[in-house]
């Protein structure tokens, strides 16, 4: 047995080349070898005839569903629309776009272009994945017209041959007539010449410099960069790149790139037939193709289980429509949208982005519920939490008194005009102390601002974009407006956060899609959640009670307003700009966040009229609703976030600073003060200031504070009964 191992050793060991002259010979029957071998491929390799090409086959295609699994909202591949047409019939400036945005080399190369594979290979093995394609439109004929979409390395070998053996085969203007009437422009449209009459109402031959530029941009990222969407600062930004990228080829001049640049194009109204929710499926849309690629969703025939509830999106769409014209008539407000999100989840209910996702005239396929828009008073809530977060509590008590807050005015001016801040409440009504319980219920703005102050800008921002707010710019970009709403959000990031508190401080981010299933039925892919605890516990029941509290609120609202749902547990928010150009309310159970707005598209203001008139009424309708797919329970109940030993002033005692017991009741001496002269805002329940003028607010809510003081009676020195 020994004897047979040593002569198979010994007969492995001449196998080995043993010098360098061996180790080159070797080396070089290797390689010629497998050069063999690959030229044998590459010429087994067959490009099937043009007119194969062109016939094109759309593979059953991917298809949406709601969380059951049974209502269709959407099939890819319905009504597929693509209209082939002659090179000869489609303008030179759509030609000229395409070749200067994807391919300046066009008519230079022979297909592929060796540097751009180089540069893509680099950029894939440093990424460890195929980041990087590099494709020539030849490629991507081949790419788009032959080949499958998954990315492997022999799928691209395949391509850049193929590409090779296609500019042999066809002419550049064949090449580039089929990459034209293949190009994708959303949902089911295909080509330059469905594209132009769907968009402009003209034929791809009487096709625009400034258009084509459009037609060129949007291929890259169909659902995104739609006409029709909420990106259309993008897509003025990619159409520009295509014009620049035009003049640096020289296919156009320079007089002619800043004339297309600022010619206002006007789109024709979209036409989009048989989507059931289609606010909400072209987000998920959008998800996919970023996720995927288009391709893939034609051509995998994937069932796309979402997080859609059928039955509460439907309910909503039938509501929200007689809401908005009734508030055009009443409050000048055109819109309205609706957002339902499962707190637990993350999933996302329901999403009805405008009155009516076909109504040109307030540009209905807008989805409000995605878009940017300042929430008014319904961020406070975002603040409250940072400040309980920081030794503040529900009994603190703040001064809603008029107060100059600029440091660049004096603290008696009431002007309100830039350098000077000297904000109001809505009402115009100013109640003295007011514990945070009742300035947040009651959305009193000036204890609201003074507690931003407090809080710090830095730290508040920093609380929403942990509660998922992620819009919001540095604290450099903001003043104390911040809190009355005056940074832009989200209608779905803004009920997602009010969620956080809804879930005892645990956000689970937005969820739209549940699975994706194969045809056979098998996973392809699954969405698990991913809750995290992003604000403590304690601090998310207490906002949670706050808002919940009908008593508290009802000094501004009425004990029957439609804020207030008798015998459940609901906790809500309203918001409104202060120019009245969006109304907002947030409300959410255990199970169950409904946020809506109401407004105009083009940002006219509504009628000086707050959000309880505007939209609360919708919002209540939907929610009852709501209630009755997802039965609410009490939440929580939060502990005290204060002790005995903290300051009077944290614990609703605002008379004085000295308290001495007198026979079993609390003997407080009057010494009334601006909170900052009792704490510092840097550690609230830390010492008292020794120089509470050292802080540069100090003077102005002191003069305000005194002032009322004096006003009401309230003499230094003397004693009052708690």
């Amino acid at each position: 047995m020994r004897r047979h191992l040593r002569r198979a050793a010994n007969h492995a060991r001449r196998l080995v080349p043993r010098s360098r002259y061996e180790i080159v010979l070797f080396v070089l029957t290797l390689g010629l070898l497998m050069a063999g071998f690959i030229f044998l491929w590459a010429a087994s390799l067959k490009i099937p005839d043009i007119q194969s090409i062109e016939e094109r086959k759309i593979i059953q295609s991917t298809k949406i569903f709601d969380r059951t699994g049974t209502v269709l909202l959407d099939d890819l591949g319905d009504d597929i629309t693509r209209t082939s047409v002659p090179i000869t019939e489609i303008s030179q400036h759509i030609q000229n776009a395409a070749i200067a945005i994807e391919d300046a080399d066009f008519y230079r190369h022979r297909g592929i272009k060796i540097t751009s594979i180089i540069r893509s290979v680099l950029v894939n093995l440093i990424s460890a994945g195929y980041e990087q394609g590099g494709s020539t439109i030849t490629q991507q004929v081949v790419k788009n017209s032959i080949l499958t979409t998954d990315k492997t390395v022999s799928r691209k070998l395949k391509e850049w041959v193929l590409a090779l053996k296609l500019e042999q085969t066809i002419s550049k203007s064949q090449i580039l007539e089929l990459y034209l009437n293949e190009s994708p422009y959303g949902g089911s449209m295909y080509g330059v010449e469905e594209a132009s009459l769907a968009f402009f109402g003209k034929h791809a031959k009487d096709i625009g410099l400034a258009e084509a530029a459009y037609l060129a941009a949007i291929p890259q990222a169909p659902t995104y960069y739609s006409p029709y969407g909420n990106h259309l600062e993008d897509l003025e930004t990619r159409k520009n790149l295509v014009l620049a990228q035009m003049e640096e080829n020289n296919l156009i001049s320079a007089e002619e790139f800043e004339t297309a640049k600022t010619e206002k194009v006007v789109f024709q109204p979209q036409q989009v037939k048989g989507i059931r929710a289609p606010h909400f499926v072209f987000y998920v849309r959008e998800q996919l193709e970023r996720e995927f690629g288009r391709r893939a969703l034609e051509e995998n025939s994937w069932r796309i289980i979402t997080t859609l509830d059928a039955e509460l999106e439907a309910e909503g769409e039938k509501m929200i429509l007689p809401y908005a014209l009734e508030n055009t008539e009443k409050y000048n407000a055109t819109n309205a949208s609706l957002l339902a999100l499962n707190p637990q989840t993350g999933d996302i209910l329901a999403m009805i982005g405008s009155r009516d996702f076909f109504d040109k005239e307030i540009d209905g396929n807008v989805n409000i519920a995605t878009a940017l828009r300042q929430p008014g008073s319904a961020f406070k809530p975002v603040v409250y939490a940072a400040a309980f977060m920081k030794g503040f509590a529900p009994e603190t008590v703040l001064f809603d008194v008029p107060t100059q807050f600029s440091t660049d005015c004096p603290p008696e001016s009431v002007n309100d005009q830039a350098p000077c801040y000297y904000p109001g409440n809505y009402d115009n009504i100013y109640r003295g102390p007011v514990t945070l319980r009742n300035a947040l219920a009651q959305s009193i703005n000036i204890p609201a601002v003074k507690l931003l102050y407090l809080v710090g800008l830095s730290d508040a921002l920093s609380v929403a974009r942990s509660l998922g707010i992620s819009t919001l710019a540095g604290p450099d970009r903001y003043g104390l407006t911040l809190v009355l709403g005056g940074g832009e959000v989200r209608l779905l990031d803004l009920v997602s956060a009010y969620g956080v508190f809804a879930n005892a401080g645990i956000r689970t981010p937005p969820r739209a899609i549940l699975k994706i299933e194969g045809r056979d039925g098998t996973v392809v892919k699954e969405y698990p959640l991913s809750p995290q605890q992003v604000i403590p516990k304690d601090v998310a029941l207490t906002v949670s009670d706050v808002l919940s509290d009908n008593v508290a609120r009802t000094p501004a609202f009425g004990a029957g307003s439609a804020l207030n749902i008798p015998g459940h547990h609901v906790a809500s928010k309203t918001g409104t700009t202060n120019d009245y150009r969006d109304a907002w309310i947030v409300g959410y159970t255990t199970d169950l966040v409904i946020g809506a707005w109401a407004g105009n598209n083009d940002n006219k203001p509504m009628e000086k009229k707050v959000a309880g008139f505007i939209i609360a009424p919708l919002w209540k309708q939907f929610f009852d609703f709501g209630l009755t797919l997802y039965p609410d329970k009490p939440f929580q109940e939060p502990p005290l976030l204060t002790r005995e030993t903290d300051k009077p002033i944290l614990r609703g005692i605002w008379q004085g600073g000295d308290i001495v017991n007198d026979n079993g009741r609390e003997k407080v001496t009057v010494n009334v003060h601006s909170i900052l002269y009792w704490l510092d805002k840097k550690d609230p329940r830390g010492a008292v200031p020794t120089n509470p003028g050292n802080d540069p607010q100090f003077t102005r809510w002191e003069y305000s504070v005194r002032r009322w003081a004096a006003q009401n009676g309230l003499t230094d020195g003397s004693y009052i009964y708690r």
